[in-house]
């Protein structure tokens, strides 16, 4: 079922991102997909994004819906006709909206675990937590800078946003394939963010990432961003 386009705004987005050795990821993202690299190494991230006024394209703003939501997310590449595309896979997405987790992976593309969310933010200064249904946990703690991570395998601020810009299709599974939502942002614009604290049960499950092989690299920054979800036809 093909959904209309779904418009709203991103108050807040933060990116936090990891590198992690391919032959690891590729053991966790199915086929057709395969890790789309950095300098050899695979892209991991957590996805923490506050949406406000979400509804289909034309209505009034207040019929939307407001959520807190968070992805784990996998930089990936795939043929397609004959063609290298890239954007990411996602594994698990929750959110704070009840409503989301009745209708993903039914009218809206991908499954959601519900989840409790506490969120801080103050002068540049960023919490958020949360805990699923299933007891997934993340947590962190940000606050808004104004050099990137020199540390970053990208170097440049510009290099890691162009990474994720050209990363707007995402898949996520539903019932033996792979559904796909893109997002459609009237503006790109991404600061950095210093990470004093990060923790995530999922990238920190040493049955799926063993000790040693992902690592934090850098976090990054959008707000008030106005945009739209946008369908894809096709399943893969």
């Amino acid at each position: 079922m093909k959904i209309p386009i779904i418009h709203g705004y991103i108050e807040r987005r933060i990116l936090i991102n990891f590198t992690a050795d391919p032959k690891v990821v590729e053991k966790i993202i199915p086929f057709p997909f395969r890790p789309k690299l950095y300098k050899d190494k695979a892209i991991v991230g957590i996805c923490l994004i506050r949406l406000k006024d979400i509804k289909p394209k034309g209505l009034p703003n207040f019929v939307g819906a407001n959520s807190e939501n968070g992805a784990h997310r996998i930089a990936v590449e795939w043929e397609e006709n004959g063609e290298t595309k890239s954007g990411v896979y996602i594994p698990r997405r929750d959110s704070s909206s009840k409503l989301n987790t009745i209708i993903g992976g039914r009218v809206f593309p991908g499954k959601h675990y519900h989840a409790k969310f506490n969120v801080e933010e103050n002068n540049g200064n960023y919490h958020v937590d949360f805990t699923s249904s299933d007891n997934t946990e993340i947590l962190i703690d940000a606050k808004e800078v104004t050099s990137f991570n020199n540390n970053s395998i990208f170097e440049t601020l510009e290099n890691v946003s162009d990474f994720f810009e050209s990363g707007d299709l995402g898949y996520s599974p539903n019932n033996e394939k792979f559904e796909g939502l893109r997002l459609n942002a009237y503006t790109w614009k991404v600061r950095p963010l210093e990470i004093k604290n990060v923790k995530s049960s999922f990238f920190e499950n040493e049955e799926i990432f063993p000790k040693g092989s992902i690592n934090f690299d850098n976090a990054l920054l959008m707000t008030d961003i106005e945009h739209e979800w946008l369908s894809v036809d096709n399943k893969i």
